[in-house]
């Protein structure tokens, strides 16, 4: 029986930790299905509260409101994935290898991970892909920034910024390429669904997620090339 694990999670973005209690945990397994299946402007706490069986009160004693419920959720997703690189580059020396199974690790279609039941990181993961950027293009991005509820992200693009100094330490822009870089790889597969005159990839190909690995491989180590 595989062993559930828990994500360390900066305090700032929750009023009581959902991990550590079932309501809390049902909290996040629904409203990550009802952001997905309704998108952010549709969701509400009184419509989780209904499919949850529990009232909105009881919601608000978690999180202040659904900016920062998402903002939890974004952040959740960022450190999974800085634990799963963390994981899976853990033998890699090379520094070309492991930027390219990082690449690949962010880019990929997500499945369930069984360490993390209580969270579907496939829906997740569409909720990434339309919902990320309104965690901070709000007018209360610096208040969150200072409040340090971007860590999670800014964490995650330091990491594979390091990755990219390895292989060009002389390189400039790092940063700037890499969370750049990781915009894109979402954007790409939001464009290919909806905004198609946008991309060069098709939403109806059976390998859109290996050419945005591709593309984002390519962008990365052109750029970077001595």
């Amino acid at each position: 029986m595989t062993t559930a694990l828990k994500l360390q999670m900066s305090d700032n973005l929750y009023l009581r930790d959902p991990q550590e209690t079932a309501l809390g945990k049902k909290i996040i397994q629904h409203s990550i299905k009802m952001v997905d299946e309704l998108g952010l402007e549709s969701f509400t706490f009184k419509k989780l509260s209904v499919a949850i069986d529990s009232t909105e009160a009881s919601i608000y004693r978690y999180f202040e409101n659904k900016h920062k419920l998402l903002v939890y959720l974004i952040t959740w997703y960022w450190n999974w994935l800085e634990y799963s690189i963390d994981i899976e580059t853990r033998n890699i020396e090379n520094p070309e290898e492991k930027l390219s199974k990082v690449l690949c690790l962010i880019t990929e279609k997500k499945g369930q991970d069984t360490f993390f039941p209580d969270v579907d990181e496939t829906a997740l993961q569409r909720i990434v892909i339309s919902e990320s950027d309104k965690t901070y293009l709000t007018k209360q991005v610096d208040l969150d920034n200072n409040e340090g509820l971007f860590r999670g992200y800014k964490s995650l693009c330091a990491k594979i910024a390091q990755i990219v100094l390895e292989i060009n330490p002389n390189y400039e822009y790092a940063h700037s390429l890499v969370s750049t870089s990781l915009q894109a790889a979402h954007q790409q597969v939001f464009f290919a669904k909806h905004l198609p005159a946008l991309t060069d990839f098709s939403v109806s190909s059976e390998n859109i997620y290996g050419y945005n690995f591709n593309f984002i491989k390519q962008l990365i180590l052109k750029a970077i090339q001595k």
